[in-house]
């Protein structure tokens, strides 16, 4: 149990649409809602959503991470150094797409977690973890970069992060809590524009 950040593939996005809920029959409501909203701005529908693909570890083809950490280093961290609304879009999303959007789409879609969804451009999610990533001096060339089966969170939780402290000192180092979900948005966002897939919690 608990919540998991994860990619979704084309089936689960558009599947579903007949008004099933999200978890069994994908989410095709929040497709549809979303491409409504998308035409209404003048915007190109979403449709070029890559199929899932069979795990193959440390492939990065598909991503799936567990929220395990609390949360109250982070949050202090983002008032820290981000503005109120950017830390709002940071902390408040529900699904990441691949494209950039000037502000949130709110949509009156149940997902998971709660009875709207707020659709973000992972391009405005990634620029807001990298500012944070410099302000902490976290490690990018050491934290794994595929997250396919729970790399990041194993690397933070048994222990190699506590070992890595020790050899690439600074900042991040002082709240490994925090500097996890830091990595964890900066890879969300980063391979939800490098693979073109959305991401969402479940």
């Amino acid at each position: 149990m608990g919540i998991y950040l994860v990619s979704i593939g084309a089936q689960d996005w558009f599947g579903g649409a007949d008004g099933d809920e999200a978890d069994e029959d994908g989410h095709g409501a929040l497709a549809a809602a979303l491409d409504a909203e998308l035409r209404r701005r003048g915007i190109a529908p979403y449709t070029s959503v890559p199929e899932q693909v069979g795990l193959v570890r440390g492939s990065g083809q598909s991503f799936e991470e567990k929220l395990v950490p609390p949360m109250d280093g982070f949050g202090e961290l983002c008032r820290a150094h981000l503005s109120e609304r950017e830390a709002g879009l940071l902390l408040s999303w529900s699904v990441l797409v691949p494209f950039s959007l000037d502000e949130e789409i709110h949509l009156p879609v149940e997902n998971a977690y709660d009875d709207e969804t707020t659709v973000a451009g992972a391009p405005q999610v990634r620029a807001l973890a990298e500012r944070l990533a410099a302000a902490i001096r976290l490690p990018v060339d050491v934290i794994p970069e595929a997250c396919d089966n729970l790399d990041l969170t194993t690397w933070f939780l048994d222990g190699a992060a506590q070992r890595a402290a020790t050899t690439r000192p600074g900042p991040w180092a002082e709240d490994l809590d925090a500097a996890f979900y830091v990595a964890l948005y900066l890879r969300a966002a980063q391979h939800c524009v490098r693979r073109g897939c959305p991401m969402t919690y479940c």
